[in-house]
C-alpha cells in the first residue's frame, strides 16, 4: 500500500513537470512562430481571426516537437528535486530498491511514448492540413493591405500589382497591373488569344472585393507577340476569385499518416478520388514523385521512430540514481548522463534526416532505440543489484 502512494507521488511529480515544462517551452516556441505568422494579415490581406485559427492549428507541430526533451527535462528536475529535499534517501533506508523505481520512469515513459505517437501520426498531421485548408478557402479581409505603395506586389501568383499613391480612402493613382493568369480576361474581347495582360490607369479606387479604375489603357499580348491597345474611361475590375500565393496542396508534413503510407505502395501517382478516404481529406495530396519517396519514408520514420527514443531516454536518465551522493565528482557524473540522454535525442534528429536514403539508414534508425533500450535496463538492474550486495 505505502508503495502504490510512493509511485503515486512520483507519477504526479514527473507529469505536473513534463506538462509544465512542456506549456513553457510550446508558448515560446509559439509566441514566435506566430509573429512570422503576421505576414498573412500584412502581405496576404487575410483577417486577424483566420491568423489566430491557423496560428493555434499550428501550435500541435510545435507540442510534438518538444514533447521529449520536456519528458527529459521532468524526469531530470524531478529526480533532483527529490534528491534534494532527502526523500529519495528516505526511500532507500526504508527498502524501495532502485530498480523498481527506473521500473516506474519506464512506464511513465510508456504513457509519454502513446501520447507521442498519437500527436506525431494523427492529431499533428490533421491539424497542419487543416490550417493549410484555412488559408486555402479564407477570404480576404482587405485589399488594401496587399496593395501597397511604391511597391510591386507579387502576393497573388502570376499577377503583379503596384500603386504609386494611396490615401486612407482607398483612392489610388498611378496604377500597374500585370495579369498572366487572365484573371480579368473578362474585360478583354480577344482573352483567349492573349498570353498576357497589363492595365494601366491614372487614378483608382479600392472597393471591398473591386478596382474601379479611370483614365487608362489595356494593353494584351498574343501568342504570336502581337500587341494590341485599348483605352478605357472607366472599367471595374472584380476581385472575388483571387487566391493568395503559397501552397495550394499540403506539404509531407501536413499529409495523414495512413495517406502517406498508401503513397509508399500505390503504383498510380494520383490517389482515386472515388476511394472515400480520399474523399475525406481537406486537401488531397496527390502522391510525389519517385524523387520525394525518401522524404515520405523519413517523414513517416519522424512520426513512429522518434517516439521509440523515449524509453531509451527514460532509462539513461535513471542513471542519475547511481550517483545519488552530494559530491563534486558525481554531480559531473549527474551531468554527463543529463548531456548523454540529451545527444541521444540529437542523434536521433539527427538520423532520421538520412533515414530515407536507404533501407539500411531506415533500419539503422529503428534497430538502435530497440537494441539500446533493453540493453540499458540490463545494465541499470545488473548496477543496482551490485550496490545492493555490496551494501
Amino acid at each position: 500500500m505505502l508503495k502504490n502512494k510512493i509511485y503515486k507521488y512520483f507519477t504526479l511529480e514527473i507529469l505536473k513537470s513534463f506538462l509544465t515544462i512542456l506549456f513553457a517551452l510550446s508558448a515560446i516556441a509559439w509566441t514566435v512562430r506566430a509573429v512570422n505568422f503576421l505576414d498573412l494579415v500584412v502581405e496576404n490581406g487575410h483577417s486577424v481571426t483566420t491568423y489566430l485559427f491557423f496560428s493555434l492549428l499550428n501550435i500541435t507541430n510545435i507540442i510534438t516537437k518538444f514533447i521529449p526533451l520536456s519528458f527529459l527535462l521532468a524526469l531530470v528536475l524531478t529526480i533532483l528535486k527529490l534528491e534534494k529535499q532527502n526523500e529519495l534517501l528516505v526511500l532507500w533506508t526504508s527498502g524501495l530498491s532502485k530498480i523498481k523505481l527506473v521500473n516506474l520512469f519506464f512506464f511513465i515513459s510508456l504513457i509519454i511514448l502513446l501520447i507521442q505517437l498519437c500527436f506525431a501520426t494523427y492529431v499533428t498531421p490533421f491539424s497542419l492540413n487543416k490550417s493549410r485548408a484555412l488559408i486555402r478557402t479564407a477570404d480576404f479581409n482587405s485589399m488594401s493591405t496587399v496593395i501597397k505603395i511604391n511597391d510591386f506586389s507579387d502576393s497573388f501568383k502570376n499577377l503583379t500589382f503596384y500603386v504609386g499613391k494611396k490615401n486612407d480612402k482607398n483612392e489610388m493613382e498611378n496604377i500597374f497591373i500585370r495579369d498572366e493568369s487572365h484573371y480579368f480576361k473578362s474585360i478583354v474581347a480577344d482573352s483567349k488569344d492573349s498570353v498576357n495582360i497589363t492595365i494601366m490607369a491614372k487614378k483608382g479606387i479600392l472597393d471591398d472585393k473591386k478596382i474601379i479604375l479611370e483614365s487608362g489603357l489595356i494593353q494584351t499580348q498574343n501568342k504570336n507577340k502581337e500587341i494590341n491597345n485599348v483605352n478605357f474611361s472607366k472599367t471595374t475590375l472584380h476581385l472575388d476569385a483571387l487566391t493568395p500565393r503559397g501552397i495550394i496542396k499540403p506539404k509531407l508534413q501536413e499529409t495523414s499518416t495512413h495517406q502517406l503510407i498508401r503513397c509508399l505502395f500505390q503504383k498510380n501517382k494520383y490517389p482515386d478520388p472515388s476511394d472515400p478516404f480520399f474523399a475525406n481529406q481537406a486537401l488531397i495530396f496527390s502522391c510525389p514523385e519517385e524523387d520525394l519517396r525518401k522524404d515520405i519514408i523519413s517523414t513517416l520514420l519522424r512520426r513512429i521512430g522518434m517516439p521509440i527514443y523515449i524509453p531509451l531516454i527514460a532509462l539513461t536518465a535513471s542513471f542519475i540514481l547511481v550517483a545519488n551522493r552530494k559530491s563534486k565528482i558525481n554531480f559531473l557524473k549527474k551531468y554527463f548522463y543529463f548531456i548523454f540522454s540529451f545527444l541521444i535525442l540529437v542523434l536521433a534528429e539527427l538520423l532520421v534526416r538520412f533515414s530515407g536514403f536507404s533501407e539500411l539508414h531506415s533500419l539503422v534508425y529503428l534497430l538502435i532505440p530497440l537494441i539500446l533500450t533493453p540493453l540499458t535496463y540490463l545494465f541499470l538492474n545488473q548496477k543496482f543489484n551490485y550496490e545492493k550486495r555490496k551494501v
